[in-house]
């Protein structure tokens, strides 16, 4: 295990561990790094949250010298507390070629339950090279835009709901003012971006209660928060970045080809 943390306790930490381990066994794969991605991860976790676990991959060598494309995926079945899915190492990079800011969000979660310490090294060193900021800003735009739309009708709201909104409006504000990607941990985005004293006592007030809640709480809408949503989004729309001055996927292709021959 990686890291210590207190929203995963010592008996799930080593099911986890174990469930990577046969997952490595039955597929005959090596994980190369694995984290949580859920709300856990983002530091908002409620009392029944699962456990978002997700990892990279990378198969033995003829795995990858045949003429069939095969499947780039695995997936668990997901039960009441574990959810646990990962990318084959080829896919992950093709993604972080787009500057694909689900995958980079992975490389920052404050929750490791694994990671090859020299491959995650030269990860997070091409991540930053093929981050685009103009790539990220539409992502947290589509995610805001489309929670507020589905999900935010009524004077009642789910309050899980509120934070996924929350988090990705945050995201924006963090873009616009540094343009580098956004940290995971909810509290960094809060800290770095929300000055408004009741915009801040509203979030605290949230966070108390969802973390006494279960996921399918229901509560009042806050006004604070919701003018800080209207006001970052409006302004989302009107950023302008340029794309990443990295495109050579032969950086990638170089490091694909180095951690295929060097895993087993």
């Amino acid at each position: 295990m990686e890291t210590d943390h207190e929203s995963v306790s010592v008996l799930m930490k080593e099911r986890i561990h174990k469930t990577l381990k046969e997952i490595e066994e039955t597929y005959h794969v090596k994980i190369l790094f694995a984290c949580e991605s859920g709300s856990r991860g983002w530091g908002f976790a409620s009392r029944d949250s699962d456990y978002d676990v997700r990892f990279i991959y990378v198969h033995k060598l003829d795995w990858y010298l045949t003429l069939d494309k095969k499947r780039d995926v695995i997936e668990k079945p997901i039960d009441d507390e574990l959810d646990v899915s990962g990318w084959e190492l080829s896919k992950a990079l093709k993604l972080m070629r787009n500057s694909n800011p689900a995958l980079i969000e992975w490389l920052h979660s404050p929750i490791v339950y694994f990671k090859d310490k020299a491959f995650f090294a030269q990860l997070e060193q091409l991540a930053a090279q093929f981050y685009s900021p103009l790539k990220s800003r539409y992502h947290y735009l589509s995610i805001s835009k489309r929670n507020l739309h589905t999900d935010f009708k009524g004077e009642q709201v789910r309050l899980k709901k509120y934070f996924y909104l929350l988090r990705a409006v945050l995201a924006l504000r963090w873009i616009e003012r540094s343009k580098s990607m956004p940290p995971m941990e909810f509290s960094e985005l809060v800290n770095a971006t929300v000055t408004n004293k009741l915009v801040r006592l509203e979030i605290d007030e949230l966070l108390v209660i969802k973390s006494q809640a279960d996921e399918s709480h229901y509560g009042a809408r806050r006004p604070a928060i919701d003018q800080l949503v209207s006001e970052t989004i409006a302004n989302a729309e009107r950023m302008q970045f340029p794309e990443p001055g990295c495109r050579d996927s032969r950086l990638l292709d170089e490091f694909f080809r180095k951690t295929v021959l060097e895993s087993h």
